[in-house]
């Protein structure tokens, strides 16, 4: 797959390598939180590796050092049922740079990333719930906690995306009773 100038983009040659071999880099400053890395295992548990480790081979050492792709590297590394499917090997897709330009990688794949679009997660909840999903259903295959889910489904100001919760009724101050909830209230 030569292009015009000669180069040809590493994930066009992605390798399996064994995971003894990789080993982390000392400078990545990204950090996933546990219910991140939940869904990161359920998502390599139920659709595999679509994403190769990134990594630079050192030939001195034959180790590969990896640039971008650690969480999913730690996941192999946690998930005993992960390891024995993939037997062990994970795929690599190879770059051949520098320390301080494996650096400037590592900071661009983290950032390139981006995050998440609240409209869109809105959105994508409000059609679950519609199609009929439970709030059980969306918390485990979508990866949320439930605060997450109460909220993004007041974000949407939808009455039917709470249309199977139980809510107590509100109490007045002033008489000490419940107060009765307005017919079509909010």
């Amino acid at each position: 797959m030569k292009k015009g100038n000669g180069f040809v983009s590493p994930a066009y040659r992605v390798i399996a390598v064994p995971i003894r071999k990789i080993r982390a880099n000392a400078y990545n400053p990204n950090k996933v939180a546990p219910p991140e890395m939940r869904l990161l295992y359920k998502s390599i548990l139920e659709d595999g590796y679509t994403m190769p480790i990134v990594c630079y081979h050192d030939p001195a050492t034959d180790t590969y050092e990896i640039v971008d792709g650690f969480h999913r590297y730690q996941v192999m590394l946690d998930h005993k049922d992960i390891y024995e499917r993939e037997n062990g090997m994970l795929p690599v897709s190879v770059i051949d740079k520098d320390l301080s330009n494996r650096m400037a990688s590592t900071i661009r794949h983290n950032r390139a990333r981006g995050s998440h679009d609240v409209d869109l997660m809105v959105g994508i909840v409000s059609d679950l719930v519609k199609s009929g999903m439970s709030d059980q259903w969306i918390l485990k295959n979508i990866g949320m906690d439930a605060e997450e889910l109460l909220r993004l489904k007041q974000l949407s100001g939808l009455r039917e995306l709470f249309k199977d919760r139980n809510f107590s009724r509100a109490w007045e101050p002033s008489s000490g009773k419940a107060a009765e909830a307005k017919k079509g209230s909010e």
